[in-house]
Protein backbone atom coordinates (compact mmCIF):
# COMPACT_ATOMS: atom_id res chain seq x y z
CA UNK A 1 0.00 0.00 0.00
CA UNK A 2 1.28 2.93 -0.98
CA UNK A 3 0.66 5.23 2.20
CA UNK A 4 1.78 5.29 5.98
CA UNK A 5 0.38 6.84 8.88
CA UNK A 6 2.26 9.51 10.77
CA UNK A 7 2.36 8.96 14.61
CA UNK A 8 -0.77 11.03 15.29
CA UNK A 9 -2.51 8.87 12.74
CA UNK A 10 -1.57 5.57 13.90
CA UNK A 11 -2.50 6.74 17.82
CA UNK A 12 -5.86 7.60 16.24
CA UNK A 13 -5.87 3.40 15.13
CA UNK A 14 -5.51 1.99 18.88
CA UNK A 15 -7.97 4.91 20.53
CA UNK A 16 -10.81 3.83 17.91
CA UNK A 17 -9.94 -0.13 18.95
CA UNK A 18 -11.45 1.21 22.27
CA UNK A 19 -14.27 3.58 21.01
CA UNK A 20 -15.08 4.98 17.72
CA UNK A 21 -12.89 7.92 17.11
CA UNK A 22 -15.26 10.04 14.18
CA UNK A 23 -15.92 13.78 13.34
CA UNK A 24 -18.59 14.99 11.75
CA UNK A 25 -18.41 18.64 9.98
CA UNK A 26 -22.01 20.19 8.72
CA UNK A 27 -22.54 23.39 6.30
CA UNK A 28 -25.59 25.29 5.77
CA UNK A 29 -25.94 25.79 2.45
CA UNK A 30 -28.40 28.05 0.73
CA UNK A 31 -31.40 26.45 -1.40
CA UNK A 32 -33.72 23.96 -1.00
CA UNK A 33 -32.32 20.53 -0.97
CA UNK A 34 -32.20 18.87 -4.48
CA UNK A 35 -31.25 15.34 -3.43
CA UNK A 36 -30.51 13.55 -6.12
CA UNK A 37 -28.52 16.74 -7.62
CA UNK A 38 -26.49 16.53 -3.95
CA UNK A 39 -25.62 12.69 -4.92
CA UNK A 40 -24.31 13.67 -7.98
CA UNK A 41 -22.24 16.57 -6.61
CA UNK A 42 -20.93 14.28 -3.59
CA UNK A 43 -20.09 11.38 -5.99
CA UNK A 44 -18.33 13.85 -8.54
CA UNK A 45 -16.26 15.41 -6.07
CA UNK A 46 -15.05 12.40 -4.00
CA UNK A 47 -14.37 11.08 -7.62
CA UNK A 48 -12.31 13.79 -8.35
CA UNK A 49 -10.31 13.96 -5.87
CA UNK A 50 -9.78 9.75 -5.95
CA UNK A 51 -10.71 9.41 -2.41
CA UNK A 52 -12.66 6.20 -3.44
CA UNK A 53 -11.89 2.80 -3.03
CA UNK A 54 -10.22 2.77 0.36
CA UNK A 55 -8.25 0.54 1.71
CA UNK A 56 -6.89 0.25 5.46
CA UNK A 57 -4.00 -2.66 6.77
CA UNK A 58 -4.36 -1.62 10.76
CA UNK A 59 -1.53 -3.65 11.75
CA UNK A 60 1.39 -1.97 9.42
CA UNK A 61 -0.23 1.26 9.33
CA UNK A 62 -0.36 2.21 5.51
CA UNK A 63 -3.93 2.62 3.45
CA UNK A 64 -4.64 3.66 0.02
CA UNK A 65 -7.26 5.14 -2.33
CA UNK A 66 -7.64 2.90 -5.37
CA UNK A 67 -9.50 5.84 -7.03
CA UNK A 68 -12.23 5.23 -9.35
CA UNK A 69 -16.16 6.14 -10.01
CA UNK A 70 -17.30 6.94 -6.24
CA UNK A 71 -21.13 6.38 -5.51
CA UNK A 72 -21.60 6.94 -1.65
CA UNK A 73 -24.73 7.44 -0.26
CA UNK A 74 -26.07 10.06 1.05
CA UNK A 75 -28.83 9.71 3.53
CA UNK A 76 -31.84 12.29 3.54
CA UNK A 77 -33.35 13.48 6.97
CA UNK A 78 -36.32 15.31 7.54
CA UNK A 79 -35.98 18.68 9.34
CA UNK A 80 -39.32 19.17 10.45
CA UNK A 81 -39.95 22.30 12.75
CA UNK A 82 -36.21 22.12 14.59
CA UNK A 83 -33.76 21.11 11.66
CA UNK A 84 -31.06 22.12 13.77
CA UNK A 85 -32.32 19.98 16.71
CA UNK A 86 -32.47 17.01 13.76
CA UNK A 87 -28.59 17.72 13.14
CA UNK A 88 -27.32 17.63 16.78
CA UNK A 89 -28.72 14.12 17.02
CA UNK A 90 -27.30 12.93 14.13
CA UNK A 91 -24.18 14.54 14.68
CA UNK A 92 -24.02 12.64 17.67
CA UNK A 93 -24.72 9.14 16.24
CA UNK A 94 -22.79 9.58 13.86
CA UNK A 95 -19.79 10.76 15.92
CA UNK A 96 -20.83 7.25 17.81
CA UNK A 97 -21.06 4.88 14.58
CA UNK A 98 -18.03 3.12 14.27
CA UNK A 99 -16.58 2.45 10.99
CA UNK A 100 -14.55 -1.14 10.36
CA UNK A 101 -11.77 -1.74 11.60
CA UNK A 102 -9.58 -2.99 8.70
CA UNK A 103 -9.77 -3.62 4.82
CA UNK A 104 -11.73 -1.92 2.79
CA UNK A 105 -14.45 0.42 3.09
CA UNK A 106 -15.47 3.91 2.77
CA UNK A 107 -14.47 6.43 5.69
CA UNK A 108 -16.17 9.31 4.39
CA UNK A 109 -20.55 8.94 5.44
CA UNK A 110 -22.60 11.92 3.85
CA UNK A 111 -25.79 13.16 5.22
CA UNK A 112 -28.14 15.61 4.80
CA UNK A 113 -31.19 17.32 7.02
CA UNK A 114 -33.65 19.51 4.64
CA UNK A 115 -34.66 22.91 6.67
CA UNK A 116 -36.85 23.84 3.76
CA UNK A 117 -35.08 27.31 2.39
CA UNK A 118 -31.55 25.81 2.91
CA UNK A 119 -29.99 22.33 4.19
CA UNK A 120 -27.36 21.15 6.02
CA UNK A 121 -24.64 19.02 4.44
CA UNK A 122 -23.14 16.62 6.66
CA UNK A 123 -19.56 14.45 6.40
CA UNK A 124 -18.56 11.90 9.39
CA UNK A 125 -15.29 10.40 8.56
CA UNK A 126 -12.91 8.05 10.64
CA UNK A 127 -10.99 10.90 12.01
CA UNK A 128 -6.78 9.27 10.98
CA UNK A 129 -7.27 10.10 7.60
CA UNK A 130 -7.90 13.43 7.60
CA UNK A 131 -7.44 16.44 9.58
CA UNK A 132 -10.58 19.93 9.75
CA UNK A 133 -8.84 21.71 7.22
CA UNK A 134 -9.02 19.24 4.59
CA UNK A 135 -12.83 18.37 5.56
CA UNK A 136 -13.49 21.92 4.87
CA UNK A 137 -11.80 22.38 1.59
CA UNK A 138 -13.37 19.27 0.18
CA UNK A 139 -17.18 19.89 1.77
CA UNK A 140 -16.64 23.43 -0.46
CA UNK A 141 -16.07 21.71 -3.40
CA UNK A 142 -19.57 19.75 -3.05
CA UNK A 143 -20.55 23.13 -2.45
CA UNK A 144 -19.37 24.41 -5.63
CA UNK A 145 -20.22 21.60 -7.52
CA UNK A 146 -24.13 21.41 -6.40
CA UNK A 147 -24.43 25.02 -7.12
CA UNK A 148 -23.28 24.57 -10.46
CA UNK A 149 -20.03 25.97 -10.65
CA UNK A 150 -17.74 24.66 -13.27
CA UNK A 151 -14.56 22.68 -10.97
CA UNK A 152 -11.13 24.19 -10.93
CA UNK A 153 -8.91 22.85 -13.49
CA UNK A 154 -6.77 21.41 -11.06
CA UNK A 155 -4.86 18.31 -10.30
CA UNK A 156 -6.29 16.21 -7.27
CA UNK A 157 -5.01 16.95 -4.13
CA UNK A 158 -1.92 14.71 -2.95
CA UNK A 159 -3.46 11.46 -0.67
CA UNK A 160 -0.35 10.25 0.32
CA UNK A 161 1.53 13.49 2.73
CA UNK A 162 4.83 12.19 4.06
CA UNK A 163 4.54 10.83 7.90
CA UNK A 164 6.54 12.56 10.65
CA UNK A 165 10.05 10.98 10.03
CA UNK A 166 10.65 14.12 7.94
CA UNK A 167 9.69 16.36 10.53
CA UNK A 168 11.78 15.11 13.10
CA UNK A 169 14.47 15.43 9.96
CA UNK A 170 13.71 19.20 9.58
CA UNK A 171 13.33 19.88 12.82
CA UNK A 172 16.20 17.62 14.46
CA UNK A 173 17.16 20.72 17.14
CA UNK A 174 14.03 21.30 18.53
CA UNK A 175 13.28 17.74 18.79
CA UNK A 176 16.19 16.94 20.39
CA UNK A 177 15.37 19.92 22.86
CA UNK A 178 11.69 18.60 23.45
CA UNK A 179 13.04 15.45 24.48
CA UNK A 180 15.10 17.48 27.09
CA UNK A 181 12.36 18.55 28.04
CA UNK A 182 10.26 15.49 28.65
CA UNK A 183 11.14 15.23 32.72
CA UNK A 184 9.70 18.20 33.33
CA UNK A 185 6.62 17.28 31.36
CA UNK A 186 6.14 14.46 33.83
CA UNK A 187 6.25 16.49 36.82
CA UNK A 188 3.52 18.09 35.56
CA UNK A 189 1.92 15.29 34.81
CA UNK A 190 1.79 14.60 38.28
CA UNK A 191 0.58 17.02 39.62
CA UNK A 192 -2.54 17.02 37.15
CA UNK A 193 -6.13 15.88 38.54
CA UNK A 194 -7.16 12.79 37.43
CA UNK A 195 -10.58 12.67 35.89
CA UNK A 196 -13.20 10.52 37.44
CA UNK A 197 -16.42 9.46 35.09
CA UNK A 198 -19.45 8.88 36.31
CA UNK A 199 -20.49 5.91 33.99
CA UNK A 200 -17.33 3.89 34.61
CA UNK A 201 -15.82 2.85 31.36
CA UNK A 202 -18.58 3.87 29.13
CA UNK A 203 -17.03 5.93 26.53
CA UNK A 204 -20.13 7.46 24.80
CA UNK A 205 -20.48 11.27 24.51
CA UNK A 206 -22.93 13.73 24.24
CA UNK A 207 -22.93 16.92 21.99
CA UNK A 208 -24.39 20.10 22.61
CA UNK A 209 -23.81 23.59 21.10
CA UNK A 210 -24.35 27.36 21.38
CA UNK A 211 -23.07 29.85 19.19
CA UNK A 212 -21.77 33.63 19.79
CA UNK A 213 -23.05 36.48 17.97
CA UNK A 214 -21.00 38.72 15.92
CA UNK A 215 -20.48 41.32 18.37
CA UNK A 216 -19.71 38.36 21.13
CA UNK A 217 -17.71 36.88 18.75
CA UNK A 218 -15.58 40.53 18.29
CA UNK A 219 -15.36 41.33 22.53
CA UNK A 220 -13.67 38.04 22.80
CA UNK A 221 -11.03 39.32 19.95
CA UNK A 222 -10.85 42.39 21.66
CA UNK A 223 -10.36 40.77 24.91
CA UNK A 224 -8.03 38.88 24.12
CA UNK A 225 -5.97 41.48 22.33
CA UNK A 226 -6.35 43.84 25.54
CA UNK A 227 -4.92 40.86 27.75
CA UNK A 228 -2.12 39.88 25.04
CA UNK A 229 -3.09 36.38 24.93
CA UNK A 230 -4.16 34.54 22.29
CA UNK A 231 -8.25 33.23 21.55
CA UNK A 232 -7.47 29.94 22.16
CA UNK A 233 -5.34 30.33 25.51
CA UNK A 234 -8.90 32.38 26.28
CA UNK A 235 -10.77 29.58 25.48
CA UNK A 236 -8.68 27.14 27.26
CA UNK A 237 -9.13 29.44 30.68
CA UNK A 238 -12.72 29.76 30.19
CA UNK A 239 -12.48 25.88 30.03
CA UNK A 240 -10.38 25.56 33.41
CA UNK A 241 -12.96 28.03 35.19
CA UNK A 242 -15.89 25.97 34.03
CA UNK A 243 -14.52 22.98 35.39
CA UNK A 244 -12.97 23.67 38.10
CA UNK A 245 -15.95 23.54 40.42
CA UNK A 246 -16.54 20.29 39.71
CA UNK A 247 -13.51 19.29 41.56
CA UNK A 248 -13.68 20.69 44.79
CA UNK A 249 -11.77 17.30 46.56
CA UNK A 250 -8.82 18.68 43.90
CA UNK A 251 -8.48 21.48 46.65
CA UNK A 252 -7.31 19.31 49.15
CA UNK A 253 -5.31 16.50 47.74
CA UNK A 254 -2.11 15.85 48.76
CA UNK A 255 -0.28 16.17 45.25
CA UNK A 256 -2.85 16.25 42.35
CA UNK A 257 -4.24 19.99 42.57
CA UNK A 258 -4.04 21.10 39.36
CA UNK A 259 -6.10 20.41 36.16
CA UNK A 260 -5.01 19.93 32.84
CA UNK A 261 -6.56 21.00 29.21
CA UNK A 262 -4.94 19.56 26.12
CA UNK A 263 -5.14 22.11 23.00
CA UNK A 264 -4.80 20.43 19.44
CA UNK A 265 -1.54 21.57 17.02
CA UNK A 266 -1.82 21.95 12.74
CA UNK A 267 1.64 21.02 12.02
CA UNK A 268 0.28 21.39 8.50
CA UNK A 269 3.05 24.60 7.73
CA UNK A 270 5.87 22.06 8.50
CA UNK A 271 4.75 20.10 5.26
CA UNK A 272 4.09 21.24 1.62
CA UNK A 273 0.62 22.21 -0.15
CA UNK A 274 -2.42 23.31 1.54
CA UNK A 275 -5.94 22.07 2.84
CA UNK A 276 -6.97 21.99 -0.96
CA UNK A 277 -3.90 20.63 -2.96
CA UNK A 278 -2.95 17.65 0.28
CA UNK A 279 -5.87 15.72 1.99
CA UNK A 280 -4.47 14.39 5.01
CA UNK A 281 -3.75 15.06 8.81
CA UNK A 282 -0.79 16.93 10.49
CA UNK A 283 -1.78 17.04 14.21
CA UNK A 284 0.07 16.93 17.39
CA UNK A 285 -1.03 18.66 20.56
CA UNK A 286 0.36 20.04 23.72
CA UNK A 287 -1.43 20.36 27.58
CA UNK A 288 -1.58 23.13 29.98
CA UNK A 289 -2.50 22.75 33.69
CA UNK A 290 -2.78 25.28 36.68
CA UNK A 291 -4.29 25.01 40.21
CA UNK A 292 -6.94 27.05 38.91
CA UNK A 293 -7.70 28.74 42.62
CA UNK A 294 -11.22 29.32 43.97
CA UNK A 295 -10.52 33.22 43.59
CA UNK A 296 -8.57 33.07 40.39
CA UNK A 297 -10.10 35.92 37.37
CA UNK A 298 -10.43 34.58 34.24
CA UNK A 299 -7.91 37.18 33.86
CA UNK A 300 -5.24 35.54 35.70
CA UNK A 301 -5.91 32.15 34.10
CA UNK A 302 -6.06 33.72 30.71
CA UNK A 303 -2.22 35.03 31.28
CA UNK A 304 -1.29 31.87 32.66
CA UNK A 305 -2.51 29.33 30.24
CA UNK A 306 -0.62 32.15 27.70
CA UNK A 307 2.64 31.79 29.45
CA UNK A 308 2.53 27.87 28.85
CA UNK A 309 1.19 27.78 26.04
CA UNK A 310 3.69 30.69 23.94
CA UNK A 311 6.55 28.82 25.56
CA UNK A 312 5.21 25.50 23.66
CA UNK A 313 5.14 26.89 20.22
CA UNK A 314 8.42 29.03 20.89
CA UNK A 315 10.51 25.50 21.53
CA UNK A 316 8.02 23.24 19.18
CA UNK A 317 7.18 21.14 22.41
CA UNK A 318 4.38 20.13 20.97
CA UNK A 319 6.72 17.96 19.54
CA UNK A 320 7.16 16.06 22.68
CA UNK A 321 3.41 14.79 21.96
CA UNK A 322 4.69 12.85 19.40
CA UNK A 323 7.54 11.03 21.29
CA UNK A 324 5.55 9.65 23.75
CA UNK A 325 2.61 8.99 21.36
CA UNK A 326 5.65 6.64 19.93
CA UNK A 327 6.19 5.37 23.24
CA UNK A 328 2.57 4.42 23.89
CA UNK A 329 2.44 2.45 20.50
CA UNK A 330 4.88 0.17 22.32
CA UNK A 331 3.94 -0.04 25.30
CA UNK A 332 0.19 -0.98 23.94
CA UNK A 333 1.52 -3.93 22.40
CA UNK A 334 2.32 -5.96 25.68
CA UNK A 335 -1.06 -3.85 27.80
CA UNK A 336 -4.40 -5.94 28.37
CA UNK A 337 -7.69 -4.01 26.93
CA UNK A 338 -8.19 -3.10 30.86
CA UNK A 339 -4.91 -1.39 30.81
CA UNK A 340 -5.35 0.26 27.86
CA UNK A 341 -8.55 2.00 28.37
CA UNK A 342 -6.79 3.34 31.43
CA UNK A 343 -3.52 3.76 29.82
CA UNK A 344 -4.23 7.69 28.63
CA UNK A 345 -6.31 8.74 31.87
CA UNK A 346 -3.16 7.83 33.73
CA UNK A 347 -0.56 8.77 31.85
CA UNK A 348 -2.58 12.07 30.43
CA UNK A 349 -4.48 13.03 32.79
CA UNK A 350 -6.57 16.02 30.61
CA UNK A 351 -10.10 16.88 31.09
CA UNK A 352 -10.84 18.61 27.91
CA UNK A 353 -9.16 19.32 24.30
CA UNK A 354 -9.81 22.65 22.38
CA UNK A 355 -9.70 22.46 18.54
CA UNK A 356 -9.31 25.73 16.89
CA UNK A 357 -10.24 25.77 13.28
CA UNK A 358 -10.74 28.82 11.55
CA UNK A 359 -13.29 28.06 9.21
CA UNK A 360 -13.84 31.44 7.76
CA UNK A 361 -10.75 31.76 6.23
CA UNK A 362 -9.93 28.14 5.18
CA UNK A 363 -13.45 28.24 3.16
CA UNK A 364 -12.05 31.70 1.36
CA UNK A 365 -8.43 30.36 0.64
CA UNK A 366 -10.39 26.81 -0.92
CA UNK A 367 -11.23 26.48 -4.78
CA UNK A 368 -14.68 28.47 -5.67
CA UNK A 369 -17.29 30.72 -4.34
CA UNK A 370 -20.13 28.65 -2.81
CA UNK A 371 -20.97 30.06 0.80
CA UNK A 372 -22.26 28.60 3.08
CA UNK A 373 -24.69 29.96 6.06
CA UNK A 374 -23.47 28.19 9.32
CA UNK A 375 -20.92 25.28 9.70
CA UNK A 376 -20.64 23.02 12.81
CA UNK A 377 -18.00 20.62 13.63
CA UNK A 378 -18.16 17.70 16.11
CA UNK A 379 -14.98 15.70 17.35
CA UNK A 380 -14.81 13.03 19.44
CA UNK A 381 -14.19 14.27 23.30
CA UNK A 382 -13.14 18.26 22.36
CA UNK A 383 -14.48 21.90 22.82
CA UNK A 384 -14.55 22.78 19.31
CA UNK A 385 -13.88 26.60 18.43
CA UNK A 386 -13.96 26.86 14.65
CA UNK A 387 -15.85 29.91 13.55
CA UNK A 388 -19.19 28.88 12.20
CA UNK A 389 -19.97 31.29 9.42
CA UNK A 390 -18.52 30.52 6.18
CA UNK A 391 -17.66 32.50 3.03
CA UNK A 392 -18.96 35.75 3.71
CA UNK A 393 -19.57 36.04 7.28
CA UNK A 394 -18.03 36.10 10.13
CA UNK A 395 -17.57 33.32 12.42
CA UNK A 396 -19.53 33.54 15.27
CA UNK A 397 -19.97 30.31 16.83
CA UNK A 398 -18.01 27.75 19.50
CA UNK A 399 -19.19 24.47 19.87
CA UNK A 400 -18.52 22.34 22.74
CA UNK A 401 -18.92 18.46 23.55
CA UNK A 402 -19.71 17.30 27.08
CA UNK A 403 -20.05 13.76 28.64
CA UNK A 404 -23.49 13.10 29.71
CA UNK A 405 -23.01 13.59 33.73
CA UNK A 406 -21.23 17.14 32.94
CA UNK A 407 -18.13 16.44 35.29
CA UNK A 408 -15.36 16.26 32.66
CA UNK A 409 -15.53 18.21 28.66
CA UNK A 410 -13.76 15.87 26.12
CA UNK A 411 -13.45 12.98 28.60
CA UNK A 412 -11.51 10.52 25.87
CA UNK A 413 -9.84 13.53 23.97
CA UNK A 414 -6.02 12.39 23.32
Amino acid sequence: MPGRLNLFQAAMLRWRELAPYNAVHAAELPGPLDAPRLAAAVAAQVTAWGLSGFALDARRRRYEYAGGAAAPEVTVLAGGSDPLAVLAREMQRQVELPFPADGRFDPLRFFAVDAGATFHLGVAYDHFIAGGDSLVALIKGIACRYAGEAPPETPPPQRYPPAYRRLFARNAGWAWLSVHWIPAILVRMARAFRPRYAYGEDLRNAYTWFELSADDHAAMARTARAWQVTRNDLVIALLLQALAPLTPERLTARRRRELAIASVVNLRRHFPGTPATTFGQFLSSFFVSDPVAPDATLEALARAVHVQSHRVKRLRLYLQTLHFLAWGGLAWRFCTPGQRQRMDRKAHPVWGGVSLLAVDSLWRAAPGHACALRYQRDLHGTVDTGGAGAGRRRPRARRRRVVPDGRAAGRRHR
